[in-house]
């Protein structure tokens, strides 16, 4: 195998699985650190540049980061990423004056139909720049689906309020009560760009062709179904289709319908240049977000379907660089690549400026209100979040992999004992050979190929070092344990680049 270049942005992103999970790409190692430290504010503000709304992702998050938590593959439960994201909104200061100013207009006009996460995410990226936002909404207040789908003793008003709040303290114009009922008409209002951020609003109907409802003297008594079987197509859409086998009676005294949500696109003229696939979705790049209009870009569940609040940020900052680049004059397709800031962790032989202890405690429950009083009122939130102690406890759960083992060929004397302390058995000298048979040598074999093994150049006795990323625990022993400083402690912190940063003549990698 090749050196490993630790240079490329995409590296050491990867390794932080957390971060390389989340759709926003959110520094979770980083703002975790920040709240043991009891930084609440400091930690809120890199979740609100990231993900854009910490408290209200803190309660409703669908947490695709804790599935890839690196704390789940030595013990069964993750990090709580994601409640430890509401510690940094719940215990925060006035962060207000943290916040970008309006800034001067620059004459340019972006119309956002709908006021969800989407349109919002786009609108706070954009109104900084000078950008005219107006978001339009059929409803009263900012929020969308979040605002109006989301039970009360899930995420309460007055959580909404503030987050919206912020973005549109920003200078941003919301027409509340003012549905857009017609694309071509949006249009011809010259707009420099139209975002699309309307949801998914339609319930889907319950049109499912073999079924039939049984009844005896009126009353149901069950539903019979038709067999099916899905099939996929090239791009990896689903399609179901009759298995052939018998239909399958279920009998039942009454049918609830809970069969997701879809989207609805009557407002959007068939003369307006926008192409729909065969499921009536518009055709939308999903790089840059724009449609076959090139003025007209989507983002959220209106893009591709219903997903999650934080899908629908990561499509906003997205779209908003798009938009940002086509008014500016640049090739949109060209995408930006992640800022990395390096930073060397030691304080002096064997200390750290992070904790590198590895906390031995499972995961920490979160409170709930007592029952007796949550069901008397359906507004009152459930779950209360933890205090500072329990916050504290959980964070020092984090085994900050955003700290990565730097490895020097040239001071290595080969002596093991980086081998020899390590927990994990992940570090590994041996010859060189191709990835398949290097993964069956190392001291633990490594069968998992979307991790990578990190491999060093040629030792003085022709060997190589490789550290197997699947397992490293960030624990810092190696470096502490070389006497030589071969092994060096790293803090990687990585930040997408949204529209107005600096540095976006690069392609970005795939991340």
């Amino acid at each position: 195998m090749k050196p490993t270049d630790i240079s490329a942005p995409d590296y050491f992103h990867k390794v932080v699985d957390c971060q390389w999970a989340c759709p926003a790409h959110t520094p979770v190692p980083e703002y975790i650190r920040l709240i043991a430290e009891g930084r609440y504010s400091d930690a809120y503000m890199i979740n609100w540049k990231s993900n854009v709304f910490p408290g209200i992702l803190g309660r409703t998050c669908d947490r695709p980061c804790e599935p890839a938590c690196r704390r789940g593959r030595v013990e069964d439960n993750p990090v709580a990423i994601c409640r430890l994201k509401r510690v940094a909104a719940d215990f925060k200061d006035d962060i207000s004056q943290r916040l970008p100013r309006p800034a001067a207009k620059n004459g340019k006009r972006i119309a956002l139909v709908g006021g969800g996460p989407a349109s919002l995410a786009v609108a706070r990226d954009l109104a900084p720049l000078g950008y005219h936002c107006t978001v339009f909404d059929g409803d009263p207040k900012a929020g969308g689906m979040m605002r109006s789908q989301i039970p009360k003793f899930r995420l309460p008003d007055s959580v909404i309020d503030e987050e919206t709040g912020y973005i549109l303290g920003l200078g941003v114009e919301f027409k509340g009560g003012q549905r857009i009922d017609s694309l071509k008409q949006l249009l011809a209002e010259n707009y420099d760009a139209i975002f699309v951020g309307s949801g998914a609003p339609r319930g889907r109907e319950l049109d499912i062709p073999g079924r039939t409802f049984k009844h005896v003297a009126g009353k149901l008594i069950g539903v019979t179904f038709q067999k099916v079987k899905a099939e996929y197509d090239a791009k990896g859409r689903r399609n179901l289709v009759p298995s052939g086998e018998p239909d399958e009676t279920v009998p039942c005294d009454d049918v609830l319908v809970a069969v997701g949500q879809e989207n609805a696109f009557p407002w959007i003229e068939a003369d307006c240049g926008i192409e729909f696939d065969k499921w009536h979705m518009p055709k939308v790049d999903p790089k840059t977000f724009v449609s076959t209009n090139p003025k007209v870009f989507f983002g959220g569940d209106a893009a591709f379907g219903p997903k999650n609040i934080i899908w629908a940020v990561a499509h906003g900052h997205d779209a908003a660089l798009s938009i940002h680049k086509m008014i500016s004059g640049e090739d949109i397709n060209e995408r930006p690549l992640p800022e990395v800031h390096v930073s060397s962790q030691k304080m002096g032989i064997h200390e750290w400026s992070y904790d590198n202890d590895i906390s031995a405690d499972k995961r920490f429950k979160v409170p709930h209100r007592d029952k007796v009083i949550a069901l008397k009122d359906i507004r009152a939130e459930v779950e209360l979040g933890y205090d500072v102690k329990l916050a504290l406890g959980e964070a020092q759960r984090c085994l900050n992999c955003d700290v990565q083992t730097v490895f020097s060929a040239p001071l290595c004397i080969e002596c093991d004992a980086c081998v020899d302390i390590c927990p994990m058995d992940c570090i590994t000298f041996t010859e060189n050979g191709e990835e398949d048979d290097l993964r069956q040598r190392l001291k633990a074999p490594s069968p998992h190929h979307d991790q990578a093994l990190y491999v060093s150049g040629d030792l003085k006795t022709g060997r190589v070092m490789v550290k197997d990323e699947d397992v490293c625990l960030h624990c810092g022993l190696c470096a502490e344990r070389c006497p030589t400083g071969a092994w060096d402690m790293q803090k990687y912190l990585i930040d997408m680049v949204h529209a107005g940063s600096t540095c976006q003549s690069k392609a970005r990698s795939a991340a």
